[in-house]
């Protein structure tokens, strides 16, 4: 955990929380719709790239959106970001929900399900400590690809749903084959009795 000058895990009173610090941080990359989304793990919480959540939500987040939420929900810090080290205006988790309630439209919805069920879940699952017989979901990342997946007795789960998108991939496809979704969604619906 990061600390201030004096060695405390406390901030000093008159310390606003959106200070920059000086060490470099790695982010995990999660991609939607071929789109980046950096997220950092920092003093037991999740903190997103404010300009990559706006690149999803079709805003240009800048100080203007950001000065409305509260101190402790934002900061810049020194983030290796694409391939080099910028600063980055990052925001936490509940800002992250403040501005989509706030910048609301339907598309919304499903981001929002994607950052909780997906995002968020890989992240804290990642932060805590493996048990071997528990469940636990990480992010498979391949080709501009990101799933979640979970890991149950030593072996890797994807969802069911998730298994069209890896087999219509453009990396998968074989030149000259038919795509596979229409014999795919055939056989899932004989399966489930559709």
């Amino acid at each position: 955990m990061p600390t201030n000058e004096a060695g405390s895990n406390r901030r000093p009173s008159g310390e606003r929380a959106h200070q920059s610090n000086d060490a470099p941080h790695t982010p995990i990359v999660f991609t939607r719709h071929n789109r980046p989304l950096h997220a950092l793990w920092l003093e037991s919480q999740i903190w997103f790239s404010a300009r990559d959540l706006g690149r999803l939500i079709g805003r240009h987040l800048e100080s203007h959106a950001l000065r409305k939420l509260d101190p402790d929900q934002t900061r810049t810090l020194s983030l290796l970001y694409n391939g080099e080290i910028q600063p980055t205006v990052m925001i936490s988790e509940s800002a992250v929900y403040m501005t989509l309630v706030h910048h609301f439209i339907p598309e919304n919805r499903s981001l929002r399900r994607w950052l909780t069920h997906e995002v968020i879940a890989v992240m804290r699952d990642e932060r805590a400590d493996h048990d071997t017989h528990a469940p636990s979901l990480s992010l498979l990342r391949w080709a501009n690809l990101s799933l979640s997946m979970l890991h149950w007795q030593s072996e890797p789960w994807i969802r069911l749903r998730d298994v069209p998108e890896i087999l219509t991939h453009p990396h998968l496809a074989q030149s000259g084959r038919r795509p596979l979704p229409s014999r795919w969604r055939q056989f899932v619906g004989k399966l489930i009795g559709r």
